[in-house]
């Protein structure tokens, strides 16, 4: 049986967030990136696209989790605790909502996981979005720990990669060494 098929069965053919029983898919859990039985759920594409991006959040679609937090399944109980934490910033109903749930705490170490960035990118010191291959222009002198090296205010870097756990690190190469820099002390190009 395929995972699609379990999770159809499971679910009862419907979003295990909302109950939407249209545009149903399997959706890997962060951290993992494979949608499985132990680490996935059906989701809508409503649910889908809000999870994966909270800027496009509707605050009212998620009044559903009053249901799907009592869920018996870890990957709907993660969610939906992520989607109330987030929503709780600004919500009164959800941080009522986060108050009564209850997960084991090997769940909620998972949940916990996904959200240490949540909401957070990689930004310049004018707060301009980086991304990965951008070129940048350090802003100041930046002595590098451990050396006698000084990275010099106007050092271009090139090509620069984006830490996956820290929005506040980016890498890139200076003189030939890569090093990890923080991310409020350059320009973007």
């Amino acid at each position: 049986m395929s995972i699609e098929s379990t999770l159809r069965q499971r679910s009862g053919d419907k979003c295990e967030l909302c109950g939407a029983t249209h545009d149903l898919q399997p959706f890997a859990v962060a951290p993992h990136t494979q949608a499985t039985v132990d680490h996935g759920a059906l989701l809508c594409e409503t649910c889908r696209t809000q999870v994966e991006d909270a800027d496009q959040m509707d605050v009212n679609h998620w009044r559903c989790l009053n249901d799907s937090m009592w869920s018996q399944e870890p990957p709907v109980q993660v969610l939906a605790w992520r989607q109330l934490t987030r929503l709780a910033r600004s919500e009164g109903w959800a941080q009522d909502l986060l108050d009564m749930m209850y997960m084991e705490e090997e769940t909620k170490l998972w949940a916990e996981t996904g959200m240490e960035n949540d909401g957070k990118k990689h930004v310049d010191c004018h707060g301009a979005p980086l991304a990965k291959g951008d070129t940048v222009t350090i802003i100041k002198d930046l002595p590098v720990k451990g050396s006698s090296m000084v990275v010099k205010i106007g050092t271009m870097v090139r090509n620069i990669s984006l830490a996956q756990d820290d929005p506040e690190l980016f890498s890139g190469k200076v003189e030939g060494q890569s090093m990890w820099l923080r991310c409020e002390f350059c320009r973007k190009k």
